[in-house]
């Protein structure tokens, strides 16, 4: 197909995309309504013109501040808090060689692209330093490159981990390093043909024994069929010391963030569901990663709710599919999530911040911003805040929130893979502001 044609059927999908208007069901928190699907030729899809900061910033709540302490990054991922206060960045755009079958599959990549940088990615971690303390990251060296997208970032003791988009590897890490001192050592190989979701998160456990890594699909519903599967929509354990790997929690679609959870050491997840059931189907959610459980993706979702697309159709896993903890909302595309701590300020001390990188098939977007989800004796409670918003206005987006990290200090970090910016969030008071019930 030339380009004349392509930009032909594009435009023809974007005037199909403002026909019909997308109801807005109650999809937050643990008992999210669920519509029947629709299925049509092309789903809706609304791409916001991207457009630079100026003067503009995002806004935060009452009480708090937010300051650009990096820009002109080259994609930037996840980040890491060091001990010592330095930040590591991952940036990088990865993604593998997937043949285009569908004609909706070329659209949908022509539209999509048009939302996000052209920047080429950076395939490196970065290291930012505030050497006085005052706020300002006046310091900014390579820390390592060469790198084949790097996503999923962890520190054990003097050792860090990377999840590369192929491998998980290790560097020597000492305190005040901001270089590294020697080549990365693969810890084990990750799945990585096709690679159609590319990033590969980490967490590690809190003795450092093990690590969680979030393996995505290669594929919305299983169209390539279902032997490219193998070992992916998955979160695997995988001992530190040896590279021997397991399957921890299997039907994750794509748990493109993992966080450990302060005091109870579980694991947490955000996970994207899948596409191509309408606006307001499926729920990505937010859940604790219980292992040997299975999550439904391809062939269920939000529990036991059948997705017969999938062939061949597996009818005795439908029963098996446990129901996630908490929604988030039909494709608001989550892929960052922090624990809180106290510093952040009482309304905001304990729960999880998560990064909505925002969505691309529905008529009116949503995420966009970075949502604060209160917890209460260890478990989600709650509607959701909006914490960080302002990243889209007037048909255009300024950026798109992707890996979120709490500095126990008292300060989110916040990569935006759009403007190339890394965003600062403090409390200005010791006492913050109530927090406002998130916009839906």
């Amino acid at each position: 197909m030339n380009r004349p044609q392509l930009l032909a059927i594009a435009a023809t999908a974007i005037w199909l995309a403002g026909c019909g208007s997308d109801p807005a069901p109650t999809q937050y928190g643990p008992n999210p309504d669920l519509p029947h699907p629709s299925r049509g030729l092309l789903p809706s899809m609304t791409i916001a013109k991207p457009e630079g900061w100026g003067d503009r910033r995002p806004t935060v709540p009452a009480g708090y501040q937010v300051t650009a302490i990096a820009t002109d990054l080259k994609i930037p991922r996840q980040t890491l808090v060091l001990p010592n206060g330095d930040i590591l960045v991952a940036e990088g755009k990865g993604g593998g060689d997937a043949t285009v079958k569908r004609p909706k599959d070329m659209i949908a990549g022509y539209l999509k692209k048009k939302g996000t940088s052209s920047v080429k990615g950076g395939d490196r971690l970065t290291l930012l330093r505030d050497s006085d303390g005052d706020g300002v990251y006046d310091g900014r060296t390579v820390f390592a490159e060469n790198l084949n997208a790097p996503y999923g970032l962890a520190l054990v003791g003097n050792e860090l981990y990377v999840a590369n988009q192929d491998a998980l590897v290790r560097f020597d890490y000492r305190p005040g390093q901001t270089r590294r001192s020697g080549p990365p050592v693969v810890v084990a190989k990750l799945p990585a043909e096709i690679n159609h979701h590319w990033t590969k998160a980490l967490a590690a456990s809190a003795d450092g024994r093990t690590l969680f890594v979030g393996i995505g699909s290669n594929s919305n519903i299983g169209e390539r069929g279902m032997a490219v599967e193998e070992e992916r929509a998955m979160v695997w354990r995988v001992d530190a010391r040896t590279g021997a790997h397991r399957r921890y929690a299997t039907g994750l679609r794509n748990p493109t963030a993992l966080a450990i959870q302060p005091g109870s050491n579980q694991l947490w997840a955000v996970v994207n569901e899948r596409d191509e059931l309408g606006p307001n189907l499926v729920p990505d959610y937010l859940t604790s990663v219980r292992q040997g459980a299975f999550y439904g993706w391809p062939y269920a979702y939000w529990g036991p709710n059948p997705d017969r697309r999938v062939r061949p159709f597996k009818e005795d896993m439908v029963g098996q599919a446990v129901r996630p903890d908490y929604s988030l909302q039909s494709h608001t595309a989550p892929l960052g999530l922090a624990f809180s701590a106290p510093a952040m300020g009482g309304p905001f001390a304990d729960g999880v911040f998560i990064g909505l990188h925002g969505s691309w098939n529905r008529e009116k977007p949503v995420g966009y911003k970075v949502i604060f989800v209160p917890f209460r004796g260890g478990r989600p409670s709650g509607a959701p805040v909006d914490f960080v918003t302002g990243f889209q206005a007037d048909g255009k987006t300024f950026g798109r929130p992707v890996g979120v990290t709490v500095d126990p200090r008292g300060a989110l970090i916040v990569a935006d893979d759009l403007s190339n910016t890394i965003w600062r969030v403090t409390p200005t008071s010791a006492r913050a502001a109530e927090p406002a019930v998130a916009s839906r």
